[in-house]
């Protein structure tokens, strides 16, 4: 069976489109036989798409290979964007933030009537399961690519949604979804059904407005930050309380139905590795599942697409117990973040039978049609520091380099390119690595030595930490929980084993080649033997000629001496207040050869390396070296606002440099309180003059619609608040000062 490859490299501004020819696409013509008055069938040729970065370039790459125009918006901070570079064509809809763009439904469905858009596709997120959006769009004389209003409307208001399936015999979970949504009320039907419970926003997905509470004291203020954050992101403050169980997974199910009364499952995923209740690592089909509950799982789904008239690409998802019991938790009326791991295990492309159904045609397959074929895994990668509490990050991809797309084992699912900037109005998600393979332990290793290719350099991100995941032993036996990271959080986070000494003279090595390269490359073109600057040295280094002090001339032997500071973990107090510590100091005496080797002696342990490099100097920091004679094939160094990031084979490493113009350190003062991240004051709950107490909560800022909370690291007097409510702050900026 083939898969599909929708893959984006990320050096081209327009992805190179792999033809979908083995994919046997339903004829339009062919089902016209079988179409429904109920909606004729409509061939699109062109289609606007009301969302951004790599769904929007996902959804692009099969409306292309089928011939099917595309229409993107933007907002002013997408203008460079790839989903509008790979479009045909783009209209800019509103500034930055999403309630001024791309939650403007009037707008969308202005832009796609102006440009003789025929349908709109939703994404995920955004208006994708706005039910007064999908009603307006088709008011309108548009196609919605998505289910009836009806059928979001129905499922996306949890309480409803539950009321729906225990008609339809679908097991359910307790909890209360009730109307009534003051904190007594609250408190009393939590406090009945017993803790742990777990807040969700009744309009809510993706983990917003999702809160766990272990005690009844912790209850009111656990629900005032659930309906900030659910207001925030969906409009509707209402919220939810549900039993939570202590050890479940996540599985759930990738149902389809038409407009002709059709109904099929695409087999079930399994996402219960999660970060602040958020997918991490998804894989297909969900490990340890006999084949006779992977029926009544699909069948289940179906009774629920059923129960509501449901049409298009949905996911039932379920909460199971390590039984295999399971409970039906929601339904999200949309295409999925993590369908392609479905197209990888079934050949079929989801994007095109949302095309097919929306246009009146009958599903492409029968259930009996459907087979499972190997394995498929997705690791999404973020723009977000796992060591601090997964904090989100933005900033530039200053250096991007990906494993390459292989056809049928690896896509690689992404809207951003070497240079862009993840922003902070949107959602940190870098990418989606997704691989397949035969089975599942062969898949996972592919998955591993993908991510060993993952190279970032300019923020944060989880690389490291998806590929502890996924080596992790637990994890390779596919005994996996919603409970897995907080589980093996020591084994998953923090830093990993110190440095070697190759580790250290492949980090000289890479900050010393640039320099050796320039000097070459000067000497050749100029008459003096020495030069006096590197324009590629990093910073600090790159100042002056590195050799010069010392009378270095090329084919001379020269010394200096380098200086790198190993980063320490910040620890955390009983407040959770973080302590920071200093760097470590590593010195190192480098002395360059007449044979062209280097002598690298490390006085702290009195040992003596010898190494050599090949290669080297070019614009991606690639070289090959040997050390005390192990050979390294393949090493990437690169330097990024003086920190020096290392790749070889599966280890990678960051380094900080000693900047020449000395450590001017960050804006602060005495007893002064650091933003973690970059985003938006959202609440301030103390003043100049207030005495405060350590671990006291002071102010609260909001990064990707999730809330952080800033704490008083000690005892004492607000001197000074910096930010007011709605305020954007950069990270490592002053919020508060205690005197």
């Amino acid at each position: 069976m083939h898969r599909l490859l929708l893959s984006q490299t990320t050096s081209v501004t327009r992805p190179l489109l792999v033809p979908l020819k083995h994919f046997s696409f339903r004829s339009y013509a062919s089902a016209s036989a079988s179409t429904s008055a109920n909606r004729p069938v409509h061939d699109f040729t062109k289609i606007l798409i009301a969302n951004r970065g790599e769904i929007a370039c996902r959804v692009m790459r099969t409306a292309r290979a089928k011939g099917v125009k595309t229409v993107a918006v933007y907002s002013e901070a997408d203008k460079n964007s790839l989903h509008v570079a790979m479009a045909d064509e783009a209209r800019l809809i509103g500034p930055p933030p999403a309630k001024e763009s791309y939650l403007l439904g009037e707008r969308i469905i202005q832009v796609a009537k102006e440009t003789g858009a025929q349908a709109i596709h939703p994404g995920y997120g955004f208006l994708s399961e706005n039910a007064e959006f999908a009603q307006q769009v088709e008011k309108s004389g548009l196609t919605f690519i998505g289910p009836p209003a009806s059928a979001i409307r129905a499922m996306g208001s949890k309480s409803a949604s539950k009321d729906i399936m225990i008609d339809a015999k679908v097991p359910t979970i307790p909890g209360y979804h009730g109307e009534d949504q003051t904190i007594a009320t609250l408190q009393k039907e939590a406090d009945k059904m017993g803790y742990p419970v777990i807040i969700k926003a009744v309009l809510g997905g993706g983990g917003k407005g999702m809160k766990i509470v272990e005690r009844t004291e912790d209850l009111e203020e656990q629900v005032s930050s659930a309906i900030r954050e659910a207001q925030s992101s969906f409009g509707d403050s209402r919220v939810l309380i549900e039993k939570y169980l202590r050890h479940p997974r996540h599985v759930e199910v990738q149902v389809f139905g038409d407009t002709h009364g059709n109904y099929v499952y695409l087999f079930e995923r399994d996402c219960s590795v999660q970060r602040r209740h958020q997918k991490v690592i998804e894989e297909a089909p969900a490990p340890g599942l006999s084949q006779e509950l992977r029926e009544k799982l699909g069948n289940t789904a179906v009774a629920a697409a059923r129960a509501v008239g449901y049409v298009g690409a949905g996911t039932v998802e379920f909460i199971m117990d390590q039984d295999g019991t399971f409970y039906f938790m929601e339904m999200n009326t949309r295409l999925q973040v993590e369908h392609p791991i479905t197209e990888m295990v079934t050949g079929q492309d989801l994007v095109d039978w949302q095309l097919q159904v929306a246009a009146g045609h009958a599903l492409p397959k029968q259930q009996k049609d459907l087979k499972l074929n190997g394995h498929s895994f997705e690791a999404r990668i973020y723009a977000e520091n796992p060591d601090a509490d997964f904090l989100p990050g933005t900033g530039r991809l200053e250096h991007l380099t990906t494993p390459a797309a292989e056809e049928g084992h690896v896509r690689i699912e992404t809207g951003v390119r070497q240079g862009d900037d993840v922003s902070v109005y949107y959602d940190p998600m870098i990418a989606k690595l997704v691989v397949w393979d035969t089975d599942r332990t062969t898949a996972l290793k592919r998955l591993v030595r993908c991510l060993d290719e993952y190279h970032i350099v300019g923020l944060h991100t989880n690389v490291k930490f998806l590929k502890k995941l996924a080596l992790h032993p637990a994890f390779i036996k596919g005994d996996v929980e919603t409970g897995f990271i907080p589980a093996y959080r020591a084994d998953l986070l923090g830093s990993s084993s110190s440095l070697t000494n190759d580790n250290i003279a492949l980090a000289v090595l890479g900050l010393l080649i640039p320099e050796r390269a320039s000097l070459l490359s000067k000497s050749s073109s100029s008459s003096s033997p020495s030069s006096s600057s590197s324009e590629r040295a990093p910073k600090g280094y790159g100042r002056r000629d590195p050799w010069a002090s010392n009378g270095a001339r090329v084919n001379h032997e020269s010394s200096r001496t380098v200086k790198l500071l190993v980063p320490q973990q910040a620890t955390k107090d009983a407040n959770g207040v973080e302590q920071p510590k200093k760097d470590k100091e590593i010195i190192v005496d480098v002395t360059y050869k007449r044979d062209g080797t280097y002598s690298l002696l490390l006085p702290s342990t009195n040992t003596r390396i010898i190494a050599e490099a090949r290669g080297g100097g070019d614009k991606k920091g690639t070289f090959s070296a040997f050390v005390d004679g192990r050979f390294f094939p393949s090493v990437r160094a690169v330097v990024h606002n003086d920190v020096l990031n290392v790749f070889e084979g599966s280890n990678s490493f960051s380094l900080n440099i000693p900047s020449s113009l000395g450590d001017l350190g960050e804006e602060k003062g005495s007893g002064s309180l650091l933003s973690p991240m970059p985003g938006k004051v959202v609440k301030v709950m103390a003043k100049k003059g207030d005495v405060v107490k350590k671990g006291q909560p002071l102010m609260i800022m909001e990064a990707m619609k999730m809330e952080h909370t800033i704490r008083s690291p000690g005892d004492g007097t607000v001197s000074a608040v910096h930010y007011a409510v709605g305020d954007l702050v950069e990270e490592k900026k002053a919020l508060v000062v205690i005197a």
